[in-house]
């Protein structure tokens, strides 16, 4: 087989995501198609190489075809692949519960599983709203979440999702959501630091609450990083005080680490920067480390004790086929045994401080604003009024030998961990040269 067969095929027979498939149909914007993986790098059928600077949709932790991930899934296999999770249960989802409910101290003690991200934002708003309901107030209807903010695309993640190209088709079916300012440090005025970015927001976000929040069941936030509105970082503080606020009017906090967490931002959580703990927790991507879908939702004792009733009608009745499928906890369990084992996190800070020191040209660009990292995610904003900048500059990447989807006009990286100092070294430097490129056409 080669690329020119797989691509008419797929043509022909694949609608893919997130994609205007008339474009592909053109030769001069053609899909890329992967043969195989190993470690960050992906092939052709043809023997081209590509550096997947993007964890191919923030997935992938460890490298393509990990031998200790695949290695647990082969053992998993002839063990168990799946089983009803209701009223039956195994050994990978109580190990799994049992050790991410480790990480967060305890405090987030009961974990509830569907297969994607977009499914863990409907479950906490769910919850949310359900264990409002069952205690009482039914008046919490209402959420309320950051301009800018992106949770997933099924109907209810789109309503707290502030990302109009997503969005607007889709408004007659959307019960929207509250927002209030970002606090996006790129929004700083003359001398305000990204702390006083945050503490700006904040006081918006209480003003708000001030006024809505009988109505208000929860708040949901991407700790430190809100990723599909270009990777906007914004200081910790901000969850300090949304958490303060949160508790001082009763309404929930939810955390979203679908992509921020797992080691992205340099903790193994985001929100463990800001010293806080959510009601609810999101998890997704790289948890099963770029290997099956899996989503997780931690909450806290007294949202399980809300559910918890003799009566059927007072549970939290959600549910989906492949929840908690053995495999993809499997694979979720050897993730977890890589970061223990090799000490991920502390690594990945030398990695990160070599990715910063192989971006600093870059902040004397010319067409270049807004250079900005937080661990294993760095992004800059680039100064283009041409509206085809991002298919150029991802098309000379692809030249290049480097896979990079750009946001808009903001380019970012987001690599597996186990890039080679040398591999980012190219990374960035083929980013460069790809950068120049696309302005230059």
């Amino acid at each position: 087989m080669g690329n020119s067969d797989l691509l008419q095929r797929s043509l022909a027979a694949v609608w893919h995501p997130c994609t205007q498939m008339k474009q592909h149909a053109s030769a001069a914007s053609p899909m890329i198609p992967i043969a195989r993986g190993k470690g960050v790098w992906l092939y052709d059928f043809d023997g081209h190489r590509f550096l997947d600077g993007i964890s191919s949709w923030w997935v992938n932790l460890f490298g393509h075809c990990n031998p200790r991930i695949n290695a647990a899934l082969r053992e998993q296999l002839d063990e168990l692949e799946h089983v009803i999770l209701a009223g039956c249960t195994h050994r990978p989802v109580v190990e799994l519960s049992e050790r991410l409910s480790a990480l967060t101290g305890g405090t987030l003690g009961h974990c509830f599983y569907a297969s994607d991200g977009a499914s863990a934002t409907e479950i906490a708003l769910k919850m949310s709203f359900h264990s409002w309901r069952n205690g009482g107030r039914e008046d919490k209807t209402e959420f309320l979440c950051l301009s800018g903010s992106y949770h997933g695309e099924t109907v209810g993640a789109l309503a707290v999702t502030d990302v109009a190209l997503f969005k607007d088709a889709y408004a007659p079916l959307i019960r929207a959501a509250a927002t209030v300012p970002s606090p996006d440090a790129r929004l700083a005025a003359n001398g305000e630091t990204p702390a006083d970015v945050a503490r700006r927001a904040a006081a918006a976000l209480e003003s708000h609450l001030e006024q809505h929040h009988r109505r208000i069941a929860a708040l949901i936030v991407e700790p430190l990083i809100q990723c599909a509105s270009g990777m906007a970082m914004y200081d910790p503080e901000y969850l300090r005080l949304a958490r303060r606020l949160c508790d001082r009017y009763q309404v929930h906090l939810i955390c979203d680490e679908i992509a921020v967490g797992c080691g992205r931002t340099g903790t193994f959580f985001a929100h463990q920067q800001a010293g806080i703990r959510p009601d609810f927790l999101c998890l997704s991507k790289g948890i099963s480390g770029g290997y099956l879908p899996l989503s997780i939702v931690l909450t806290t004792d007294a949202v399980y004790a809300a559910f918890y009733d003799d009566r059927i009608s007072r549970g939290f009745l959600h549910s989906h086929s492949y929840t908690g499928n053995a495999l993809a906890c499997r694979a979720a369990l050897a993730t977890l045994d890589i970061f223990a084992e090799d000490r991920v996190i502390d690594a990945n800070r030398q990695l990160a401080e070599h990715l910063a020191n192989c971006l600093r040209p870059l902040a004397s660009h010319p067409r270049v604003h807004h250079l900005r990292q937080r661990g294993m995610i760095a992004a800059f904003d680039v100064l283009s009024d041409d509206g085809q900048f991002p298919e150029r500059f991802h098309k000379q990447a692809l030249a290049r030998e480097i896979l990079l989807r750009p946001i808009g006009n903001t380019v970012y990286f987001m690599p597996p961990y186990v890039l080679s100092h040398d591999e980012c070294d190219f990374l960035v430097a083929g980013a460069i040269a790809a950068l120049d490129a696309a302005l230059a056409a």
